[in-house]
């Protein structure tokens, strides 16, 4: 049963440091991969981690390197997109020799699971929030598409398409998303988006496309949809999202979110 685990939106800073003067990303990100490496034994062979974007929270080689720190730790190998906080520069410089990472134009790849692919597409626009998929990100699509010839397919993307129900999240979305499922929904496999920035566990459908917004390991957004509502964050527990392969009569993808705690105690059912 192949599988990965998506961390999203870590927003690591300089050490010291707390976003907006409030959320410890750091100790935050710490926990979630001691928890994961805590729970590798039980959840089964997983293959690799992804990381949804917002590395880091301003795209500096300071935060990035932060990052790379704590990441260290983690018992999986990983590879990321980014994010409206990333920098493609910095980006560049801090994971150059990684075997992801591309000599040049945006950050995107394949990674092929035998039962199904992973897509990851880079929706960063420099200097702004809101999502784009540039017309390389669509040749790219296109290309890799193509070449898997209905093999089912997980696009991997910062921003989501699918609706939050928060202003000003929804406002900040992947703007050409429209664009992305007509493509999705014209591929002959099975197709499922999933998406970070909205720091919430969010699940929808979009014509025949199954979306997911994984959580922030940090804090989430605040959910308030009132038009005058202030956009802030709040301090609920963060989370990564286990996203498996079921080889079963009905197989197919399930994905499952898990709290970053210490290790459950368990106990049979009475």
């Amino acid at each position: 049963m192949p599988a990965f685990i998506q961390i999203s939106d870590p927003h690591i800073v300089a050490k010291g440091d707390l976003v907006c003067g409030h959320s410890d990303t750091a100790t935050a990100l710490r926990r979630a991969v001691a928890s994961i490496n805590e729970r590798l034994p039980e959840l089964g062979p997983i293959d690799c981690a992804i990381v949804t974007g917002d590395l880091t929270d301003h795209g500096t080689d300071e935060e990035y390197a932060h990052f790379k720190e704590i990441m260290a730790d983690l018992h999986l190998p990983w590879q990321a997109i980014p994010g409206n906080h990333d920098s493609h520069d910095g980006m560049r410089r801090a994971f150059s020799t990684e075997h992801w990472m591309p000599a040049a134009g945006p950050i995107q790849w394949l990674r092929d699971f035998g039962p199904f692919a992973l897509i990851g597409l880079d929706t960063l626009m420099d200097g702004a929030h809101h999502g784009w998929l540039a017309d390389e990100g669509f040749a790219f699509l296109d290309q890799t598409l193509a070449g898997l010839d209905g093999q089912p397919v997980i696009v991997a993307t910062h921003h989501p398409w699918l609706p939050s129900g928060i202003p000003a999240m929804d406002a900040d979305n992947l703007r050409n998303g429209a664009t992305l499922l007509q493509r999705l929904q014209g591929y002959r496999g099975t197709a499922k988006m999933i998406s970070g920035h909205v720091h919430r566990a969010i699940t929808g459908q979009i014509g025949t496309v199954s979306c997911l917004i994984s959580p922030s390991t940090a804090h989430a957004v605040h959910r308030d949809p009132h038009p005058d509502a202030v956009h802030s964050l709040a301090l609920e527990p963060g989370g990564v999202t286990l996203h498996l392969w079921l080889d079963t009569p009905l197989q197919g993808f399930i994905s499952d979110v898990l709290p970053i705690t210490p290790k459950p105690e368990v106990w049979p059912f009475g």
